[in-house]
């Protein structure tokens, strides 16, 4: 089906009031809502019906999310619930909304719209550092990049939400070095990508090892391995 397209102030099962639509992607849409008894602020997931068939999907991501409830770079879930739109039955989801920006935006807004090598790095660990907890609990992200991480810098260091997880084919091991090199290429990109990868010193590029995949999964076997070496270089 298409975009829901809800207007501020419409009220969704008499409980949340949309404030703003925050974006969309395959599965449905994302509003900033307000609870109307309490006036607290909330995210909205609403699913498209096509895309979460007998619920499934949402269902199947309530649980990850309630599995991955004690880290911290994972949004809170709360509930979901389900409503009629356009004369369908769509599912609601209801999640802890956080104030922040995309990092594709932050980015974007740094001078030549990259960071500088300090700041990369402790975004990169940041990253990493979340990863690995969900390593631990057993799950992957599945499609980390700039579009799906809400950001907020706090003195040296930054705090993270990361959005979207996905159900990916393959094995536990090949996946989890996906998202570790889908964090490099994060890393690479913050860093202003291919145009400025030539003059970046040699602790970036022996991090980014040029992002060839098979260099990459040589130099380091795992996540816990490359956070190592992030301790361990000079910055």
């Amino acid at each position: 089906m298409g975009s829901f397209n809800l207007s501020v102030g419409y009220k969704i099962a008499d409980k949340y009031k949309i404030l703003e639509l925050l974006g969309g992607g395959y599965e449905g849409e994302v509003y900033k809502i307000v609870e109307v008894l309490s006036g607290i602020k909330c995210a909205a997931k609403i699913f498209y019906p096509n895309k979460n068939p007998k619920n499934k999907v949402a269902r199947n991501y309530a649980k990850k999310l309630h599995a991955l409830r004690d880290c911290d770079v994972i949004l809170k879930y709360y509930t979901q619930d389900q409503i009629i739109l356009n004369e369908e039955l769509v599912t609601v989801f209801i999640y802890e909304y956080v104030e922040g920006l995309m990092l594709s935006t932050y980015l974007k807004n740094q001078p030549g719209k990259r960071l500088t090598v300090f700041k990369a790095v402790h975004l990169l660990y940041t990253i990493l550092d979340g990863l690995e907890l969900i390593h631990h609990h057993g799950f992957v992200h599945g499609d980390l990049h700039e579009e799906n991480i809400i950001i907020r810098r706090i003195g040296l260091s930054y705090d993270l939400k990361l959005l979207d997880f996905y159900n990916v084919e393959g094995t536990k091991k090949d996946n989890e070095m996906q998202d570790m090199i889908d964090a490099i290429k994060i890393f690479y990109n913050a860093l202003g990508g291919m145009s400025k990868y030539k003059k970046q010193p040699p602790q970036v590029k022996e991090i980014c090892c040029g992002l060839k995949h098979n260099l990459i999964k040589r130099k380091f076997r795992n996540i816990s391995s490359l956070k190592l070496h992030l301790e361990n270089q000079e910055w």
